[in-house]
């Protein structure tokens, strides 16, 4: 008979997971195999990934920042070669963040290109009630992907493009360069100068990273295969948008946005994801 893990055990592996811990690192602190928490990672996330999917609906956000978050699976892309798995070498998660709720309401983990720009717009727009403003960087391929979601009448659309010094400043080998100048070009509607910004989505972007051993750089907790890779990110966003207090909110995102009535416990996004019980 296989061994199942109590419930406490799988609390105490996803809690630890949820903040920063590497695989191993969690199987030394709870006794868990490693093996088995690759499982229950996989599970908890596809289940994580399909309660996102169905409660992140007719979201009342007014003001939406998009970015993409860089990470890699297996190897790092320079090292790949022809006959590699396509899923191996640089892997980009693509985040919206709702300026006001802080609401995660869309991600899409893949290849930074024009077909999933489109997919990732394109659900993200799904999940709201009425007209938004919407900030991007700089990338190319969001503005027909922006065009064709929203419609160039119903959006109010601005791109940011930030400048950067040649060479990084100080004695830190990994110091990063200072931005030199910020560009706020609107393409779409009329969008409010004021507001048109990327930074709520970057500070995120290190949320992401804090939070998930796979996406701290300069260590060996990368991930290996693409799969996990993806659980491990929706179950941050499943747990940073249900579970987790907003310091500034003081309350959930999803609470902010009306998604859900209470804060949820991690036994209840267990109890959610795994046996279909909602709190």
């Amino acid at each position: 008979m296989a061994n199942v893990l109590s419930r406490s055990k799988q609390v105490a592996v996803i809690n630890a997971l949820v903040e920063g811990c590497s695989m191993r690192s969690v199987s030394r602190m709870t006794d868990v195999d490693r093996e088995t928490i690759g499982t229950l990672l996989v599970r908890v996330g596809a289940g994580c990934a399909d309660l996102l999917d169905s409660m992140m609906r007719d979201l009342p956000c007014k003001r939406l920042e998009l970015d993409e978050l860089w990470a890699f699976v297996g190897k790092k892309q320079r090292q790949v070669k022809k006959d590699d798995d396509a899923s191996l070498g640089d892997c980009w998660t693509y985040v919206a963040i709702c300026a006001d709720t802080k609401i995660v309401p869309s991600f899409l983990v893949g290849k930074r290109d024009r077909a999933n720009t489109n997919s990732f717009v394109a659900d993200v727009a799904s999940r709201l009630k009425s007209r938004v403003q919407v900030s991007t960087d700089g990338l190319g391929t969001y503005i027909n992907a922006v065009a064709d979601a929203f419609g160039v009448d119903a959006v109010d659309y601005a791109q940011v493009v930030k400048s950067y010094e040649a060479d990084p400043i100080g004695e830190g080998r990994y110091s990063p360069p200072k931005v030199t100048s910020v560009e706020k070009t609107p393409i779409f509607g009329a969008p409010d100068e004021d507001f048109v910004s990327t930074s709520y989505v970057e500070r995120q972007n290190l949320t992401v990273r804090m939070g998930v051993r796979r996406y701290t750089r300069l260590t060996n907790g990368f991930s290996k295969k693409l799969e996990n890779h993806i659980a491990a990110t929706a179950l941050h966003f499943a747990h940073y948008n249900l579970v987790r207090r907003h310091q500034t909110l003081r309350c959930t995102p999803a609470m902010a946005a009306g998604v859900a009535s209470t804060m949820w416990s991690t036994d209840d996004l267990l109890a959610a994801v795994l046996d279909g019980v909602r709190p």
